[in-house]
């Protein structure tokens, strides 16, 4: 993820550098369409009249499908309005120009520029890469380097990239295509909305997943008990519908008040929107990577494999679920047997609870026996009290038999990112096989495992959101 971050940093550079190059070489002049019915006038009949004389120089004005097309020249840095008019005494307003220290010209009635076109092109680029970028590192993050919140954010944010690249693009098409209906205020409004025109794009996609997560929530309360864990996923997929339905409220509103207070307005709704699209882009990263490791498959090269425990029946039989993932790691471990020769040694991990017999451990091992698997095979970790501890201690038992092992993790399928951070954080680079689970009960756990891995990273996700709400909120407060 750094990699990428150094890499965006120097594609702006390039950009930048690219611009002003392309800037300096295309000279000064900026071209002002003054937006009249122009159809009855002589160019030659055009009046110009300046405040302030000496800022800008004005050449030959041409009539054009229209509309006055007037060449603008700077001549020092300043400011100066410039009245418009005709022999006849007909009035076509009053243009406001200023003129910057490199010579750009700055058309506030329009919001135009010097080579404003090649600026919005330049973004547009710069959005695309980003996008390629992120999508880039998403696809070269293998094996254990898989399990990181960088793989979460590139790819959320290679969708929110190209989502924001697909908007410039229009942007950029219209601005020169119809310059005249499409001034750069209209293409201010637009970049300032970017947050707001994400969640549109998406809101498709948005609703269908929480009328899906609503289904399935309800379908697992028919079987489960009720409980605040078992309705996170009513509770998202309302948040989520909500969110949308009130960023609709708020940008169709119709505002009444003065320029200033209408920029404030912009800015809080552009804001809520930058919020909102920021955790999609999270939940949409996690889902994206969730999805993946729980089909991901490793290479049966395996010197261990780690069984996650759960909790299991008081008679010290296993609960489907804990079997499902002793079953997992028993069909891993043969198969790797049969492909390659090689027999892994498989590791149950979990500690003894308070209402519970034996350990978890003890339970899965007396299971694996039970299958057919030699006790020389087995490896029991039984101390751990959770994910993290499983890995850390099994990690410590691993490295007594074989300090460089390979090491893969068998768990149920909505757990298997979220395993693989903790195994990274222990320093134990694993890979992860999940196992099935009921399809009403896997929507929700899978949340539940989603709010975790935000809830880990709660002071590095509010900064990266503070920073992006400053920015968003600065650029819609200035261009309104």
């Amino acid at each position: 993820m750094k990699k990428a971050a150094i890499q965006i940093a120097v594609l702006a550079i390039i950009l930048v550098a690219v611009c002003v190059g392309c800037r300096l070489a295309m000279g000064n002049t900026y071209l002002a369409e003054i937006m009249v019915n122009a159809g009855e006038v002589r160019p030659e009949d055009i009046r110009f009249s300046a405040e302030t004389p000496g800022v800008v120089e004005q050449g030959t004005p041409e009539v054009r499908g229209g509309r006055i097309c007037v060449p603008v020249y700077p001549r020092q840095p300043g400011r100066t309005f410039i009245d418009m008019s005709d022999g006849e005494g007909r009035d076509f307003g009053i243009l406001d120009f200023r003129v910057g220290r490199l010579g750009t010209v700055y058309d506030a009635t329009t919001g135009g520029f010097t080579g404003d076109s090649l600026a919005l092109a330049a973004v547009t680029v710069f959005c695309f890469t980003v996008a390629a970028i992120m999508f880039y590192a998403y696809r070269c993050a293998k094996g254990p380097a898989f399990y990181a919140y960088g793989t979460i954010h590139a790819a959320g944010f290679s969708l929110f990239a190209l989502l924001t690249g697909l908007t410039m693009l229009t942007v950029t098409l219209r601005h020169l295509l119809q310059p005249r209906d499409y001034t750069m205020l209209s293409a201010y409004s637009a970049i300032s909305s970017a947050s707001w025109q994400f969640m549109m794009l998406t809101a498709p996609f948005v609703l269908a997943f929480s009328l899906a997560m609503t289904v399935s929530n309800i379908e697992l309360l028919r079987h489960e008990r009720f409980c605040a864990k078992n309705v996170l996923g009513i509770g998202v997929g309302f948040a989520l519908a909500a969110g949308e339905v009130l960023a609709f409220c708020l940008y169709s509103r119709n505002f009444s008040g003065s320029e200033w207070e209408g920029r404030v307005w912009n800015t809080l709704c552009n804001v809520y929107a930058t919020g909102f699209a920021w955790f999609e882009c999270m939940l949409i990263g996690a889902i994206i990577c969730g999805l993946k490791a729980a089909r991901h498959v490793p290479r049966p090269d395996a010197d261990f494999i780690l069984i996650l425990g759960c909790s299991f029946r008081r008679d010290g039989t296993l609960t489907p679920l804990l079997r499902g993932r002793v079953d997992r790691a028993i069909e891993f471990w043969k198969r790797q047997r049969e492909t390659t020769g090689r027999e892994a040694v498989l590791v149950p991990s979990g500690g003894q609870g308070e209402d519970e017999p034996v350990s978890e451990a003890e339970a899965m091992r007396r299971y694996l026996l039970e299958q057919g698997v030699p006790e020389a095979r087995i490896l029991v970790e039984d101390r751990s009290r959770n994910t993290y501890q499983n890995m850390s201690y099994s990690k410590a038992l691993i490295e007594k038999t074989a300090p460089a092992a390979k090491v893969v993790y068998a768990t149920t399928n909505y757990h298997v990112f979220r395993s693989g951070l903790w195994a990274s954080l222990a320093g134990l680079p694993a890979e992860g096989v999940g196992s099935r689970t009921k399809w009403w009960y896997w929507p929700n756990a899978f949340m539940r495992e989603c709010a975790g891995l935000l809830m880990n990273r709660i002071p590095q996700e509010l900064m990266l959101l503070a920073a992006l709400i400053v920015f968003f909120g600065l650029l819609s407060l200035a261009l309104g």
